[in-house]
């Protein structure tokens, strides 16, 4: 028989404890952008040093394209580890990493060391790439591949030794049209991957 008193067992009040809490906003303000925005702060003075007359100033120039291209790595695995990734960070990184190659890319080619054909190849590849995965992004994301890498540290590897002093031309050449390469091929790859994304996306 009913005695009319509710049964706490049946309707167990929750612990205020053991409700989960969301995680609060990461800051803007974290280690990782800040890496991010020295990266890119620290192209204006590396296309300095470059433009620069003597061994001294090249080697300079190559210390400040290493540390910035050191920081790439480094900030990124900060976010990721340290739950620092920032809606900033996920549009700086790639501008910063743009910037840069970019940077060097043109401050080659207008030196006259590096044929424009060249740059502009590159640079069409990374900007027209960059803004079809801002288009179709409503569709889905285009996940950054192992091609994508092995192109990042081509393009980084051959900028290197076009900075660096010496007779490295055969090394240059070689490792520059490795890098043009895997770059238009990549390219090629995330243009089809869009593709393939946006019509399955409209189909379903």
């Amino acid at each position: 028989m009913s005695t009319g008193t509710p049964d706490p067992a049946a309707n167990p009040v929750p612990d205020p404890a053991a409700i989960p809490t969301p995680d609060p906003p990461v800051s803007v303000f974290n280690v990782a952008n800040y890496l991010t925005a020295a990266r890119i702060a620290l192209v204006p003075l590396f296309v300095w040093l470059l433009v620069q007359d003597g061994t001294a100033w090249r080697l300079a120039a190559f210390a400040v394209f290493a540390v910035a291209s050191i920081t790439d790595k480094i900030d990124g695995d900060l976010a990721r580890s340290r739950g620092l990734v920032t809606d900033f960070g996920k549009i700086a990184d790639p501008i910063a990493d743009k910037a840069l190659t970019g940077a060097a890319l043109v401050t080659l080619s207008a030196m006259g060391e590096l044929w424009w054909w060249v740059t502009i190849v590159i640079l069409v590849r990374e900007i027209g790439i960059t803004l079809m995965r801002f288009v179709v992004i409503r569709y889905g994301v285009i996940p950054a591949s192992k091609g994508g890498k092995l192109k990042t540290t081509l393009q980084m590897a051959a900028i290197t030794f076009y900075i660096l002093p010496g007779p490295l031309d055969p090394l240059r050449w070689a490792t520059m049209a490795a890098a043009l390469i895997v770059t238009v091929v990549t390219g090629l790859d995330y243009v089809l991957q869009a593709y393939r994304l946006r019509r399955k996306a409209t189909s379903s």
